[in-house]
């Protein structure tokens, strides 16, 4: 298994360089192209979207290799972060989806007639591979990585069950709470305020419930709330 872990660490390692030195490159020089005969205010407002992100893809990239990797070296090597686990990589995975969209979505609703038809949809076609493509590695290191590490963070504890086999995996206590404030109608801010966490968490917990349950829309969760003893019918109507 330390073999396994050893190469996703490789892998991972080369696929942000990849991504940094290359695709991001590309797909800044693209979405420039594009904007060029736009008013200045657009392309400014393009730009700044797409800075953010790429600045935002960095910092999570360099969180990576400053510190899940390293720590992940430590458990290989017998040594144990304190106050750290592999957990908490999911919770920084949750803007790259909705960031990727929301460029989709920019580049295709929002720009002018003067930009040029065929270079929109060749960028649409590169901002959907290249999506796919860190989803793909988002997958790798959730579903992989993140299982093995917590083998390695806890020797003794059982191998996790294959996806798909027997019942649904048990949400955690805090899922619970997720989903009741789900079921009771809230929105992502008033969960996050409620509960005392950031917003980007509230959509991880939110993504978790729904990957567990395997149910996506908030009357499919409140009907399984429900169903489930969580919330009681009259409090909802």
């Amino acid at each position: 298994m330390n073999d396994l872990v050893e190469t996703l660490l490789v892998y991972l390692q080369q696929s942000h360089a990849y991504y940094l030195n290359n695709a991001l490159v590309a797909l800044s020089d693209a979405i420039d192209h594009l904007i060029a005969p736009c008013t200045p205010s657009r392309r400014r407002a393009v730009r700044r979207f797409f800075d953010e992100y790429r600045d935002e893809l960095e910092r999570h990239f360099q969180y990576e290799e400053s510190e899940v990797i390293p720590y992940v070296k430590g458990l290989l090597a017998g040594r144990r972060q304190p106050g750290f686990s592999i957990g908490q990589l999911k919770e920084n995975h949750t803007f790259v989806d909705e960031k990727f969209s929301d460029l989709r979505n920019l580049i295709n609703a929002s720009l002018p007639q003067e930009c040029d038809l065929r270079e929109r949809q060749a960028l649409l076609v590169f901002i959907y591979t290249l999506r796919k493509d860190i989803h793909h590695h988002t997958s790798v290191e959730e579903d992989i990585l993140v299982p093995l590490v917590r083998i390695l963070e806890n020797p003794d504890s059982p191998l996790p069950e294959e996806p798909g086999d027997g019942a649904p995996s048990a949400l955690s206590t805090r899922e619970k709470e997720i989903l009741v404030s789900v079921a009771r109608g809230l929105l992502n801010k008033e969960i996050a305020d409620l509960h005392h966490i950031s917003i980007n968490t509230v959509i991880t917990h939110r993504k978790n419930i729904t990957r567990k349950t395997g149910i996506k829309t908030v009357a499919g969760l409140t009907a399984y709330a429900i169903l489930n003893g969580l919330v009681d019918i009259s409090d909802i109507e």
